[in-house]
């Protein structure tokens, strides 16, 4: 009984990955978005990015961690530089990581 209720969760998981995958294809693969939509949609990775990494600079046991001992805050700056300057996602990331990585080993 056990590998039916697995099997069955399993599909259901798959369905619901599946459609909000699949729906808006089928539904606007044919059609061309208006220029405001695609903008909108340009923003989204930024966020995401923002989303995930914000938390994990920011804040320590569930509370604001602002402090000079706050090694990824201090490393984020000259990596947001890196960014800036590049414009490249290799040189980001590799720059973000040598510098956490540098700091680390210092603090």
């Amino acid at each position: 009984m056990e590998m039916i209720n697995f099997i069955i969760m399993i599909a259901g998981m798959v369905v619901v990955t599946f459609i909000p995958r699949v729906l808006p294809l089928s539904l606007l693969g044919n059609r061309e978005l208006p220029e405001k939509v695609v903008l909108w949609l340009s923003f989204i990775p930024a966020a995401v990015l923002a989303a995930l990494l914000a938390p994990s600079i920011l804040l320590k046991e569930g509370s604001l961690y602002l402090s000079l001992e706050n090694t990824a805050l201090i490393a984020f700056f000259p990596t947001l530089f890196v960014a800036y300057k590049t414009k490249n996602i290799f040189y980001t990331v590799s720059g973000g990581l040598i510098f956490y990585l540098g700091l680390s080993l210092i603090f």
